[in-house]
């Protein structure tokens, strides 16, 4: 994943590009990520994120309601962060981070 993790590295900043990969990995890839925040209510804003306009925004609380306590603790105790720190920040990166893993406004195969 080198020139994923590049890309991605560019985006979110090295120390949360792992956090994003077990995210990914977490849910089955990219389009596991998307049909959580679909099956949470917050399709219109996931769906955004992979359509080519603007990208709207999510809440720390959205995130929280999306990703779930149990996944948000094991992702913050792997990168060192609290869950209030961790869902800030995947508030911010994750509209990005989505947004560039489907140019063109697809999400890619595999």
């Amino acid at each position: 994943m080198g020139l994923f993790d590049g890309v991605l590295g560019g985006i979110v900043g090295a120390g949360m590009v792992s956090v994003v990969n077990n995210l990914l990995e977490q849910q089955g890839g990219l389009p596991g990520l998307i049909n959580k925040f679909q099956q949470q209510g917050l399709g219109e804003t996931v769906n955004s994120w992979v359509s080519t306009g603007h990208n709207k925004p999510i809440s720390p609380d959205e995130v929280q309601r999306a990703l779930g306590p149990d996944l948000l603790q094991q992702l913050a105790t792997k990168s060192g962060l609290s869950v209030h720190d961790l869902t800030q920040k995947l508030s911010t990166i994750l509209p990005q981070a989505v947004d560039t893993m489907t140019p063109n406004g697809r999400v890619p195969n595999g």
